[in-house]
């Protein structure tokens, strides 16, 4: 597990100082260069959280991985980068069910830097914010066309966003997930990693699916679609989306082509509906 290796993997120059700026760059260039993707899962594998492991899969074979991968080896190059990290335990709610998951559903990271707390997330997809957020701060936060804000409830907090896709006028607040500052370690989500790979609940079992932010856009694999979303400008005003079906035999170049995945076994596509969970969290 190199350093060196890892910030090549995202195009990041090393810098000398643990800043927040520095924590603002790193996170945003691993969203642009590291995919959220599930495909290991449809394509006969099982992810185990280990440490080396997830090292070779990012930055060896140039994948991507679930929030607990992707957060899990980020939190490792912050801590190797002098930043303080705490691992949290969230609960995503779901846009299928309108569920909360169980607790352990989803993995973020807390950064302190000179007393102030941030929330970073590089594994959360297509409503997740591209640059930490201030944990200190009630108001709402600005990035770029999206508004977020982090409320805080008898110890839960709450990760809340101005959904791109709602109609013009005054947006309504949307829950994205919840997450306490309860310290974690990585083992901690073990359990529950079991679960994603295996539940007709998860999102990760439930549907094939790999995702990348663009400079000015997103673009999305699932199932047997290829989603294009350009964010707005000044001529647009809104979110454009275009969706492309694809063939079982286009899929293995899309992702060749478009997220740098090549994948050592076939993939089985799937597009399935999410399951509501037996119980309620």
């Amino acid at each position: 597990m190199d350093v060196g290796k890892y910030l090549s993997r995202i195009g990041f120059e090393p810098q000398s100082e643990s800043t927040v700026e520095t924590l603002r760059s790193v996170h945003i260039r691993h969203l642009l260069s590291v995919p959220i993707e599930n495909l290991t899962v449809h394509s006969g594998g099982l992810v185990r959280l280990d440490l080396p492991l997830l090292f070779d899969k990012i930055v060896n074979q140039r994948r991507g991985g679930f929030c607990c991968e992707n957060n899990g080896l980020f939190s490792w190059l912050l801590t190797r980068l002098g930043f303080q990290v705490t691992l949290l335990s969230g609960q995503v709610k779901s846009k299928y069910t309108g569920c909360y998951g169980p607790p352990f559903d989803h993995l973020v990271l807390m950064v302190v830097i000179e007393g102030r707390r941030w929330l970073c997330d590089v594994g959360f997809g297509s409503a997740g914010f591209s640059v930490p957020l201030s944990l200190d701060a009630a108001d709402p936060q600005e990035q770029g066309h999206r508004v977020y804000r982090i409320r805080e409830e008898t110890g839960m907090h709450y990760l809340e966003w101005q959904s791109d896709e709602s109609s013009s006028g005054p947006k309504d607040w949307d829950a994205l997930y919840k997450f306490t500052l309860e310290p974690r370690s990585l083992g901690d989500f073990s359990e529950m990693w079991i679960y994603d790979q295996t539940s007709p609940s998860s999102i990760f079992f439930s549907k094939s699916f790999c995702t990348l932010l663009k400079p000015g856009g997103r673009v999305t694999y699932i199932g047997r679609r290829l989603i294009t979303e350009t964010f707005p400008t000044e001529a647009t005003g809104e979110v454009v989306k275009t969706i492309k079906e694809l063939k079982d035999e286009e899929i293995p170049l899309i992702l060749a082509e478009i997220f740098g995945i090549v994948l050592p076994s076939p993939l089985i596509p799937k597009d399935e509906d999410v399951r509501p969970p037996d119980i309620k969290h």
